[in-house]
């Protein structure tokens, strides 16, 4: 329990009335959660503005409540604190609620299109490696070192943010790693956190139901390096186009990672095969267990992070050579029948290229690509055609299916996806609504050696229909469907 006066640092207050000098128990943006003493932020969101429960707030409990519009009747025994962005106070509230973890950290933001879940866990994995405390909060899971909490949000809401930092540092963790979303940014969840780091991926054709321009996306991502202190770094693939951008105007110390052209930290293929990835990066050779070109551009933003934050070359390359695959990124098993299932979380245009691409440079041609594919419902529509497009364009044989339809008719979402086939690959692909018989056919279409994809829910054990999650791991159930056929 604090003193509202004690919380409200760094906050942008238009008016206050009633006392600051109340003592409260916790801070609620949910007014279902509200308990007595509590602090309300009402929120406007998406779907409900939060200014229309702060009665049911006070009504439960609550002993201020932060808002962007006073309410019209003002009771004296709450106090109102007035500000311009309720989202932004609740982020420093949050901050200065559990006394601003993030100063007691070093963390680290990784943001763009692709990557961000591969680079945070990888970088979790290696600092674990070099037996160090770690926290990360990823798209995948949350974790207080050892400790694994279930994720729902790329990037989570600031009051769930700060107590898992809070949580890290009571842990003794001296790193963070954590995916930043463009969400989360426009949303302000990140404001209030100290940054020790960022580093920017890639930007490509996503986001862009939220979003309303692909300008205004990329700004959102620049306006995290923006925000970044002086005693901060900042790291960008200069090899997208976006990527001299993001260090426009940011006062961090910039930095940049490249396989095609001059960086601070470059990297060359020497082989790309199924089995790893051989490296010279700065002139240093290094074998690692992943796979693809979009492995290698993670890979190097994940040495060029280590070294910055102060391991020794040679020891990162030796932690480089143990990372082992993230859960739904490239995750690849070989059947009895020596059929190669892969499952990737790819559900943009660009994702779906990039490992359709890697597996076309390490197969001989001698055997099919199969790739099942589909798109989330109540989301951006415009990647439909251009995935099935792509698809088709660099596989042998394609399934469209569903992904997580959620309200959206299944079949619609396809028929959108079909349109982008041309003309020359309609004999390559088939349409099945059911992901699970989509999955079975791409099985018993496929012999030895041949390699199939399925894209699109990676890491997720759901399936999401008419706002029901079922049961359903692409993984699980493409390995009992090839043991099944193998028997």
């Amino acid at each position: 329990m604090q003193k509202l006066k004690d919380i409200l640092y760094k906050i942008s207050i238009e008016s206050v009335h009633g006392s600051t000098d109340v003592i409260v128990n916790a801070i609620q943006f949910d007014s279902r959660k509200i308990t007595a003493d509590d602090v309300f932020v009402a929120i406007k969101g998406t779907v409900s503005d939060g200014h229309a429960f702060i009665d049911k707030a006070i009504s439960l409990g609550a002993a201020v409540v932060v808002c962007e519009t006073l309410p019209e009747n003002l009771l004296s025994q709450i106090t109102y604190v007035q500000v311009a962005d309720t989202n932004t106070a609740l982020a420093f509230l949050a901050a200065n609620f559990y006394g601003n973890p993030s100063e007691k950290l070093q963390l680290i933001g990784v943001t763009g299109t692709n990557g961000k879940t591969t680079i945070a866990s990888l970088l979790y994995q290696m600092f674990k490696k070099a037996d160090y405390k770690v926290g990360l909060l990823s798209t995948v899971k949350i974790l207080v070192d050892e400790t694994e909490y279930k994720a729902t949000h790329t990037t989570p809401d600031s009051l769930a943010i700060n107590h898992y930092l809070n949580e890290m540092v009571e842990e003794g963790c001296e790193y963070c790693f954590m995916e930043v979303s463009s969400h989360g940014i426009h949303q302000k969840r990140t404001e209030g956190l100290h940054f020790r780091g960022g580093v920017f991926t890639n930007l490509s054709h996503d986001h862009l139901d939220y979003h309303p321009t692909f300008a205004e996306y990329r700004d959102v991502k620049k306006s995290f390096f923006d925000h970044l202190p002086k005693s901060a770094f900042a790291i960008t693939n200069i090899d997208d186009k976006n990527g001299s951008v993001m260090l426009q105007n940011t006062q961090a110390k910039k930095l940049t990672y490249a396989l095609k052209t001059y960086a601070d930290y470059k990297a060359i293929i020497l082989e790309n095969q199924l089995s790893g990835l051989q490296l010279k990066i700065n002139e240093q050779e290094v074998w690692t267990r992943l796979i693809g070109n979009f492995n290698a551009y993670n890979l190097l933003a994940i040495y060029a992070v280590a070294i910055e934050l102060g391991i020794e070359k040679i020891e990162a390359l030796r932690l480089l050579s143990e990372l082992e695959s993230v859960s739904g990124r490239f995750q690849y098993i070989v059947s009895n029948g020596k059929i190669t299932a892969v499952v990737d979380y790819a559900h943009t245009p660009d994702a779906l290229e990039n490992v359709l691409n890697t597996i076309n440079d390490i197969r001989t041609k001698n055997e099919k690509l199969i790739t099942v594919v589909g798109c989330g419902g109540d989301r951006d529509k415009t990647k439909r055609p251009v995935m099935a497009g792509i698809a088709t364009n660099l596989s042998d044989n394609v399934i469209i299916t569903s992904d997580n339809p959620r309200t959206e008719d299944p079949q619609v979402i396809i028929n959108e996806m079909e349109a982008g086939v041309s003309a020359e690959n309609f004999k390559k692909y088939v349409s099945i609504v059911d992901r699970k018989q989509a999955i079975k056919m791409a099985c018993q279409m496929a012999e030895a050696n041949d390699i199939i994809v399925i894209a699109g829910k990676g890491h997720e054990t759901y399936q999401e229909i008419n706002g029901v999650r079922h049961d359903f791991d692409d993984m699980k159930i493409v390995k009992e469907i090839l043991e099944q056929l193998n028997k």
